[in-house]
Parts: C-alpha cells; sequence; structure tokens
C-alpha cells in the first residue's frame, strides 16, 4: 500500500547527508562480529561434506556409498534418490520441461555439481567420506561455447527440453527498421562478456534442522534473498512457506550477488538434516565455490546503431545471447530482463528491435553478481557508443551530449518502459571531465603519443537501476503466457519501528546486509524523523522470516537498500513520530501538528522552554494507557509496507518499468600500457554519480569504490575460464585473479544530486554502478591507446597481458605495411 506519509517531504533533520562513520565496525575490528559460522548451534549437530561431480556432462550409472556408511562417525550419505524422493525439482521462469534438483539426479551437467552428501561428526570425517563413495560416470559430449550450444546439431543438456536454447523473444519498439533504412550511417559492433564472479570473503554457511511433528524447517544462513526464493525452496520441499525459516545472522563477509545462489544448498542440507534425524551444518570452501557457486551470465551480443552524420543515434538492434549454465536457475533470466526497461541506456533513443535468446551450456548455472545484467549491457552499449566517435570522426563527449536525455524530460519514459525518475547527464558528464581534469589528459595523450607510448582515454555513461520490479522477469514469457499466469509488480519493502517504555528505540529491516553499513543509516534516517541523535537508536539486521515483516522482494539486492527499505524505516519512524505527537499534544497545550521533536525532547512549537522528554512522552503509551487520548492505541510500534507505484506490470506490448528509479554514473579513464609487457597503468580514474539523495556520503564512497575495485578486476583480470572437456580452469585464486590494493587506484570520486520523486527520502542506489560502468570505460581506454584500427570485437574482457600484446603485435604489423 502507499502510505499517506509518503506524500509529506522528507524529514529535514540533521543526521542524513552527514559521512558518519559506520556503528558496525567498532565489533568487526575488536573480533566480536558474529558471523554464520560463529553462530552457536544445538548440540548434535553434524557436519556436512560435498561429493562434487569431476565431468562437465555424464550419466551416472551407480552410487554406491557402503564404504563411506560404514566409516566411524559417518551418519548418513545423501544421494539423488533421497532429493526425488522428498523433494521436488526448483521451478523456473519459463515454461520448459527442465528437471533442476538439489543433487544430481541420473545426469550431471557441469564440473562441481554436487552429488552427493556425507552427514558425520565432524568436517574431518565427513571430508574423509567422500572419497570412500563410488560413483561411475558415463561421459557425454560437453557443450561450453554458448554460441555452438545454439546450433542445431549441439549435444542436448536436457533431452525433454530438445535445445539447449530454452527462451527466444524478440521484441519491437516503435519502427526501428525505418530508422535504419533512413539512416546516414549504421555502426555495429560484436562483444562478448565472460563469466566471472564475486569471490566474497565468507563463503556460504548453511545450518539445516528438520523439524519434529511435521513442523518443516529451520535454517540458519548466510543467504542473501530475494525472499521470492523461500517460495522455490518451499515447493522444492513440498511445504508450505510458513514451515520454512529462514534466519540470518547480523554479520556477513561480503555477497555481491552471489549469495543468492545458496537456495539449493538450503533445500539439500534440509534433506540431509531429515535423513540423518539432527541439525546439519554445511560450511563452503573457497574451491567449492568458485567450481560450484554461480557466476555472472556470460553474453554474446550483436549490438547496432542508426546513426545521422552529427552521431545522433536514431534506432538500436540488439541481438543478445546469454550463457546461463547447466540449468536456468531462479531467478534467471533475471540478468536479461532486470535491463530490458531501459537498453537504451542514458540516451533519448525511441526506436529499439531486440532478440533475447537464453542457451545451456555445461557449465555452472549462472546467477546474480553485482550490477547483473548492467555490466553485460553496458560493455556493448559503451563500447558502441565509442565506435560511432570513432567511425564518423567525431569528439566521443559530443556524441554523448547530442544523445543524452534532456535535463527537462525527466520522468522520461524509455521506448521499453523504463520511466528514468530523474537526472541531469549533461550536467554530470561536465562535473566528471571537470574532477578527472580532462584537458590535462589530452595533453598527457599527446606528448605520450609525440613519444610513441600508447596512452588512451575512455569514457562510460551508465543508467544504474534499482529497487527491481518483481515483474520484470515476465518480460520473458509472452503477454498471452503472462495474462494466463496472472500479473506480477512491485518491489514491496518492510521496516518496523518500536519505541520501549524507557523511550529506546528499535528498528528492523527486510534487508540481509552483507557488510554495507545498513545499522548506520538506518539509524540516521530514523533519528531524524523522531528529533534523536543516532547512538539512540538501536537497528536489529538480524533477520527471521518467522517473526520479521517481509514480503517477495526482501533481501539484499538490486541496490534496493536506500530507496526502499531505509524509505520504509523512515515511513514506520515518521507514523511512530504522528503517535507520539498525539499522545504529547494535550500535555503540552498545543495541536499535534505544533509538537517539535528535537534533541531528545518533545515541545511546543510556540513553547520551546516547556519540554516533555522524549522517554517521557514515549512512557505514557506503556504506563498510562487509560491517559491516551482518545482512539489512541496503547504501545507504540509501526510496521509500514512500501511499494512504489510507478512499478506495474509488463503490459501487453512488452514495455516494463523494470526498476522503481534509476541512477547515473560517468566515467572517465586514462592509462598507459606498456608495449614491452602488455600491462595496463591507470594514470587517472573519475567517476561522477547521481544517486538521488546521498544518506551517508562516507558510506556512499565506500560503495563507489568497492565497485570500482570489482570492475576493474573485470576489466583486466577476472575470469572463469573452462577447457574443451568442460573442466573447471579457474578453481583457485592462484588461477582466479582478483585486485588486490596493489592493483586498485584511488579514483576521484564526485557526486551530483537530484532526488527521485517515486522514493521516500528521494535517495537511489549506488552500489552496482561502478560494476557496470568501469569494465567498459577501462576498455575504450584501451582500444583509444591501442589506436582506431584496432579489431573492436578484439576488445575481449578481461583485457590480460597477453591479449593487449597480441593487440600491440597486430597495431604495430598494420603500421609497418
Amino acid at each position: 500500500m502507499k502510505d499517506d506519509a509518503q506524500a509529506r517531504p522528507a524529514s529535514q533533520g540533521t543526521w542524513v547527508g552527514r559521512p558518519l562513520e559506520r556503528f558496525e565496525d567498532e565489533a568487526l575490528l575488536a573480533g566480536r562480529g558474529c558471523y554464520a559460522d560463529d553462530a552457536p548451534v544445538r548440540p548434535g549437530t553434524l557436519a556436512a561434506a560435498v561429493l562434487r561431480s569431476p565431468y562437465a556432462h555424464a550419466q551416472i550409472s551407480r552410487i554406491d556409498a557402503a564404504r563411506a556408511l560404514a566409516m566411524p562417525g559417518v551418519r548418513a550419505v545423501v544421494t539423488g534418490a533421497d532429493v526425488e524422493a522428498w523433494t521436488s525439482p526448483f521451478i523456473v521462469s519459463v515454461k520448459q520441461p527442465m528437471r533442476h534438483w538439489c543433487l544430481a539426479v541420473d545426469r550431471v551437467r557441469y564440473a562441481g555439481e554436487p552429488v552427493a552428501v556425507v552427514v558425520a561428526e565432524d568436517r574431518y570425517l565427513a571430508e574423509d567420506a567422500l572419497e570412500a563413495i563410488e560413483v561411475d560416470y558415463d561421459e557425454l559430449p560437453p557443450v561450453i561455447d554458448p554460441v555452438a550450444a545454439a546450433q542445431p546439431d549441439a549435444s542436448i543438456l536436457h533431452a525433454d527440453v530438445g535445445s539447449n536454447v530454452v527462451s527466444d523473444r524478440s521484441y519491437r519498439y516503435g519502427d526501428p527498421d525505418a530508422a535504419f533504412a533512413e539512416a546516414a550511417h549504421r555502426v555495429r559492433i560484436d562483444v562478448r562478456y565472460p563469466r566471472n564472479s564475486g569471490t566474497p570473503i565468507e563463503c556460504g554457511v548453511v545450518v539445516a534442522e528438520h523439524l519434529p511433528g511435521g513442523a518443516g524447517y529451520d535454517v540458519l544462513s548466510n543467504f542473501m534473498g530475494p525472499m521470492s526464493l523461500a517460495a522455490v525452496m518451499s515447493l522444492a520441499l513440498r511445504i508450505p512457506a510458513a514451515r520454512l525459516r529462514l534466519r540470518a545472522p547480523r554479520h556477513a563477509g561480503g555477497s555481491f550477488g552471489v549469495k543468492q545462489a545458496l537456495f539449493p544448498m538450503i533445500v539439500a542440507m534440509c534433506v540431509a538434516s531429515r535423513k540423518a534425524g539432527a541439525p546439519v551444518k554445511w560450511v563452503e570452501d573457497r574451491l567449492e565455490h568458485l567450481v560450484g557457486a554461480t557466476s555472472a551470465t556470460g553474453r554474446v551480443t550483436t549490438l547496432e546503431a542508426a546513426v545521422g552524420d552529427d552521431g545522433r543515434i536514431t534506432a538500436l538492434a540488439w541481438d543478445q545471447l546469454d550463457d546461463c549454465g547447466a540449468y536456468l536457475r531462479a531467478p534467471e533470466p533475471a540478468t536479461f530482463y532486470r535491463m530490458h526497461g531501459c537498453l537504451t541506456g542514458a540516451y533519448a533513443i525511441a526506436r529499439l528491435r531486440v532478440r533475447n535468446r537464453v542457451v545451456l551450456t555445461n557449465k555452472t548455472p549462472a546467477g546474480l553478481v553485482r550490477g547483473f545484467g548492467g555490466p553485460q549491457v553496458y560493455f556493448a552499449l559503451e563500447r558502441l557508443v565509442q565506435r560511432i566517435a570513432v567511425e564518423l570522426g567525431l569528439d566521443p563527449l559530443d556524441v554523448f551530449r547530442r544523445n543524452f536525455v534532456p535535463s527537462g524530460a525527466f520522468p522520461y519514459r524509455a521506448p521499453a518502459g523504463a520511466l528514468l525518475d530523474s537526472g541531469d547527464y549533461a550536467a554530470v558528464l561536465e562535473r566528471a571531465l571537470a574532477s578527472a581534469g580532462v584537458d590535462d589528459l589530452r595533453a598527457r595523450r599527446s606528448a605520450a603519443r609525440s613519444a610513441g607510448r600508447l596512452y588512451g582515454i575512455g569514457f562510460a555513461a551508465i543508467v544504474e537501476p534499482s529497487i527491481s520490479n518483481m515483474g520484470y522477469i515476465t518480460a520473458v514469457l509472452t503477454p498471452e503466457a503472462r495474462a494466463k499466469a496472472g500479473p506480477k509488480n512491485g518491489a514491496i519493502a518492510a521496516a518496523t519501528v518500536a519505541v520501549d517504555l524507557l523511550g529506546g528505540v528499535t528498528v528492523g529491516v527486510d534487508s540481509l546486509p552483507q557488510g554495507q553499513g545498513h545499522a548506520t543509516t538506518i539509524a540516521q534516517v530514523v533519528a531524524d524523523a523522531l528529533g534523536l541523535a543516532p547512538q539512540d537508536i538501536t537497528v536489529d539486521v538480524e533477520f527471521d522470516s518467522r517473526k520479521d515483516g517481509w514480503s517477495v522482494a526482501a533481501g539484499n539486492y538490486s541496490s534496493r537498500f536506500a530507496g526502499a527499505t531505509a524509505g520504509a524505516a523512515h515511513l514506520a519512524a515518521l507514523r511512530v513520530r504522528e503517535r507520539l505527537a498525539r499522545i504529547a499534544a494535550g500535555a503540552l497545550g498545543c495541536a499535534p501538528a505544533d509538537v517539535v521533536f528535537e534533541r531528545g525532547k518533545l515541545f511546543a512549537r510556540s513553547n520551546p522552554g516547556g519540554a516533555l522528554s522524549f522517554a517521557r512522552a514515549a512512557g505514557n503509551a506503556h504506563w498510562a494507557p487509560a491517559l491516551l487520548p482518545e482512539g489512541e492505541m496503547p504501545g507504540l510500534r509501526e510496521t509500514v509496507f512500501w511499494t512504489p507505484d510507478v512499478l506495474a506490470a509488463p503490459d501487453g506490448h512488452d514495455r516494463v518499468n523494470t526498476s522503481a528509479t534509476y541512477g547515473f554514473a560517468f566515467d572517465v579513464c586514462a592509462l598507459e600500457i606498456d608495449r614491452a609487457t602488455g600491462s595496463v597503468h591507470i594514470d587517472r580514474y573519475a567517476t561522477t554519480h547521481d544517486a538521488g539523495r546521498i544518506l551517508n556520503p562516507a558510506l556512499a564512497d565506500g560503495q563507489v569504490r568497492g565497485g570500482f575495485a570489482q570492475g576493474l578486476g573485470a576489466a583486466l583480470m577476472e575470469e572463469f575460464v573452462y577447457a574443451p572437456d568442460g573442466s573447471f580452469r579457474s578453481g583457485s585464486f592462484a588461477d582466479y585473479l582478483v585486485p588486490t590494493a596493489m592493483e586498485v587506484p584511488e579514483p576521484a570520486i564526485a557526486h551530483l544530486e537530484t532526488p527521485s520523486p517515486f522514493t521516500p527520502l528521494g535517495a537511489k542506489g549506488i552500489g552496482e554502478a561502478n560494476n557496470m560502468s568501469t569494465p567498459v570505460c577501462i576498455a575504450n581506454a584501451i582500444a583509444d591507446a591501442l589506436g582506431a584500427g584496432v579489431d573492436p570485437a578484439a576488445i575481449e574482457l578481461p583485457m590480460t597481458p597477453s591479449k593487449i600484446l597480441a593487440l600491440v603485435a597486430a597495431t604495430e604489423r598494420m603500421v609497418s605495411r
């Protein structure tokens, strides 16, 4: 529902907008954090270890666990037969006869797929028993390349589906064919975006207990949501959703999206607990995490633009092929459709043609990784914008300026349905150029090139969606199929604010923080609403689906916290404030609207000297209910469920506003390539953001730095590599390189705030932007350094030294001819 308080302006207090240090850090720095592996468990809790397939594609002809079961301390072995008896396959977003279980049943389809679970009295015994399980595999031909997998003669992963292409949909908005026919130029680019991941410092943890008497399951995990997956797990376990209790601890060591992929292991551990007759704990190790958790969706894209002589883009034509791995695991194909409404990015392009194909390969199932969908879209779109400038001989900055959505056009409806809420993209560009010192960078480039060095400057402009519409995924279905299934939409956020009998304030929210500082920001927001200090607010970020307010959109993903969750906390605090004002008005001798909340006191606007303490006013709701105004309920506890009004289901023309808000970022990268080694040195990096109202600048900048580091890794280092036989070649940090503090320079960060009209506080997301902008910005700078003659398709992430050396050699051969 829409809360009445939403219509009022956000509280203009003294705390929101200040760079407070995180309250969470004291406990963490003192070693007093409580992560999932630290949480106490019941006596008798057993340890689990997972047997994983060494093959990418094989039929399981025999599993014999007799030797393992005979080992001391081993209590149970769970196999596909148990899973088939006690669970159902996971539901998928497209109507295909695909059977994906929490453990392999009959066939394995990727290296690392779970085949069996050993439950023993400790982890050492469980790990040892894995080696005693005998599994006979009959190898089948694997298919690794997504383009090859889409061919009619490819080896089929799911015989009942009959094809590896499980979804093929085309969309048209406006008249793109006419635009291409009339265009002075057609500029095309072919790109691939690789599989990579988030590699949080803490891997997955699940503690599951099968409850007696048909009461279901109790689960403690560092699962991050979205809580729509609670329904997926409940259906798989064949129980009502109310009988799957999901709990999360107050601290987590990062996620970056990937802990969404824990849900199959939650189901597996529930089955293990049921079979063993005791609680079961599983802690994922790093090797398991890399090979078996999830990855960003790999994508093959052909993107073409109809362009005028001045660089004005009149239409885009997308052809996208997503590599989702061995199974279409929920919520995929979210990576496609989260960005569907805003495929025109920051540009005022009226006509659009899109083809989306989802293909399966013998790789780990893809899922959510920071910015999911955004890195794939913008790597193609922003590489195309640079190619337009190169092929037409234009300054790339002029191409941006001529195509941006004008500042006076917001809210702006993009052709595929996104309602871009607010912004001034040209102003952000100018602020970014000033922050980067672009004139100086161009002078440095000229000097370097005169000396024969390879120096380039790259740019990228991205729109960052946040607060996902729960209905966007249904755009994969035809309008007829959607009508049959029923509409889905919205992005419900929930928060509870309670005041106790001594005036203490406690807040509960529906997010599952993974280290972003949610408790600090919520304390600032609620403190402003109630006239208190953030230190007076207790924020409970432990999650319990049995006790907390939550709905389908709950969780920590899609940058929903600042706009939705903090906004809901603000609205709940305003409700408490309104109740306290009504309670105190009589004692203060004024109307409720004239009660002022300030510095822990309540007073009449006309009489600041006659104040009541906040604790005294709150205490009346508990200690003296008979003295409450007529109609006022005792106690002070308010829960708000809020959803943006602008999020509707996809319409009959496949238009959908995929998110409630859309931030903006413009990046500038200047770098130099070492001709001898192929290494890249970033000379200067500037990133400028419009994320609406900034609630805590220090935490916002921390998110920018984290996204930049992850984006730099995607640009230069990180890739999941598979051998032709499907074996995984990135199974340790010796093979899967991630940037350290030594490789990550300090970016210049700037902000412009245009508050969103669609969120209670005017806030938008900011945590994913640089994982969308930085990879392509660096790629554009590398392409600029190598020169206009470089093959655009050869700029393929990650741009490792070996790839760059090959391009340098090719460029030098071309010049010497």
